[in-house]
């Protein structure tokens, strides 16, 4: 497994990382080493513009930076602009987000996205040295691409953050009465999490 050096730099008191050293470990160890051989410092900053920018790459394509989030935030306009849906991460359309769908979100959505900038192309006719990695379409394509390989088998790990958010089944109605209401009743894995406060 490739070295990868650590760093942090402090936040103020009402911003901080949801994920850590150990998450960012937990997911590289996940994957493929070939995927992220490139990659030789992660580092958790606060120069994310507010909530403009979650991560970004730096360093000759070879460091990632994620960013200092608010203690309390919603995923939607986040989900809304990757087209994607914040109840894959345990999140509701609107609302503010538990910190569980939060550290799902940054970790298999801003990190793996980040990683697959990472991702040197094998066009010929590149110009330049820049332009040899993956933009922000075959970025998100990556991502999402390998959050749902990770996500299609159960992880063991006592930290839910690394598993799809428990499903909820479709109601089942009692009797054949159809205007009876039902509960939905909730998946196998149940998840503790709570609010951000």
């Amino acid at each position: 497994m490739p070295r990868v050096h650590f760093s942090e730099s402090s936040c103020p008191s009402d911003r901080g990382h949801f994920i850590n050293r150990a998450d960012i470990c937990v997911v590289l160890s996940r994957l493929p080493n070939e995927l992220w051989q490139r990659l030789r410092a992660v580092h958790f900053n606060d120069r994310g513009f507010g909530v403009r920018r979650l991560g970004y790459v730096a360093g000759g394509r070879r460091e990632i930076t994620l960013c200092a989030l608010p203690q309390r935030l919603g995923l939607s306009a986040f989900c809304r602009w990757n087209a994607l849906s914040p109840s894959e991460f345990g999140a509701q359309w609107g609302a503010k987000s538990p910190a569980i769908a939060v550290r799902r979100f940054m970790l298999y959505e801003v990190f793996l996205h980040e990683i697959g900038h990472l991702q040197a192309t094998d066009r010929p006719g590149r110009p330049s040295q820049r332009l040899r990695f993956d933009g922000e379409r075959r970025a998100e394509e990556f991502a999402v691409t390998w959050r749902r390989r990770l996500w299609s088998e159960y992880f063991e790990h006592p930290d839910a953050a690394h598993n799809p958010p428990p499903t909820i089944a479709p109601p089942r109605l009692q009797g054949s009465d159809c205007t009876t209401k039902a509960e939905p009743v909730l998946d196998r894995h149940t998840d503790s999490s709570t609010q951000i406060t």
